[in-house]
């Protein structure tokens, strides 16, 4: 039973009396703890199509529904509510708060909510200790490897136990070595998670790890 369910997406953004589509007609379906590379130059719509799934973005026509639902039938704070409960992101910059520790940084999820618990606390430390950051919970961003930093991200993503992970060109900025062993992780992570995942990447290396692997031509997703 497909758990994200994505049809007829299509995005135009438009500036005064012009029009200019983005996405056209997008189908997906997902299942629990399947992957999904979406590959495509720079320009051609993979970061929308991850902002709309994530809902930070709206699309122009067509449905997104994650376990049945719809979330963009939601009042903004319920939204953010909902966003918080079952998306994690992960990105090509890490956005780690440079005055919080690894560990602090993957609890800043969590705050919207309420003070950490002694749980989520030890479920950060088991994230962490599981990209290999055992060491370093005390350690800030500037004091981390560009690898390390996101590891830390990736363990932030995955804090809330969301349904959908979402990572946008998570490997761009690193060298090919690391960017190998972020990708492993990533597809190690996703499993142990039991979250299903969509990778926009124009890293043929990076989408091969992918169970599927889809294209953005022209604004359409083909196979």
């Amino acid at each position: 039973m497909p758990q994200l369910v994505v049809e007829n997406l299509t995005k135009d953004f438009v500036s005064g009396n012009l029009s200019l589509p983005v996405l056209r007609g997008v189908s997906i379906s997902l299942s629990a703890c399947e992957s999904l590379a979406v590959l495509g130059p720079s320009g051609s719509g993979k970061s929308t199509l991850l902002s709309i799934l994530g809902t930070l973005d709206t699309p122009s026509h067509g449905s997104v529904r994650l376990e049945g639902e719809d979330p963009f039938l939601l009042g903004e704070p319920e939204l953010a509510r909902w966003r918080r409960r079952h998306v994690g992101f992960v990105f090509q910059d890490h956005y780690l708060l440079g005055a919080c520790t690894a560990l602090e940084n993957v609890l800043v999820p969590l705050l919207a909510d309420g003070a950490s618990t002694p749980e989520a606390v030890q479920r950060a430390r088991m994230l962490l200790d599981r990209v290999g950051l055992t060491a370093r919970l005390d350690h800030r961003p500037a004091e981390l490897s560009g690898g390390e930093r996101q590891r830390v991200a990736l363990a932030r993503a995955l804090i809330g136990r969301p349904t959908l992970l979402l990572a946008d060109e998570p490997t761009g900025n690193l060298d090919r070595a690391t960017a190998q062993d972020i990708g492993r992780l990533l597809v190690e992570l996703q499993a142990d998670e039991n979250t299903m995942l969509v990778v926009a990447t124009h890293s043929p290396e990076l989408a091969a790890m992918m169970k599927t692997r889809r294209e953005l031509v022209e604004g359409r997703l083909t196979e």
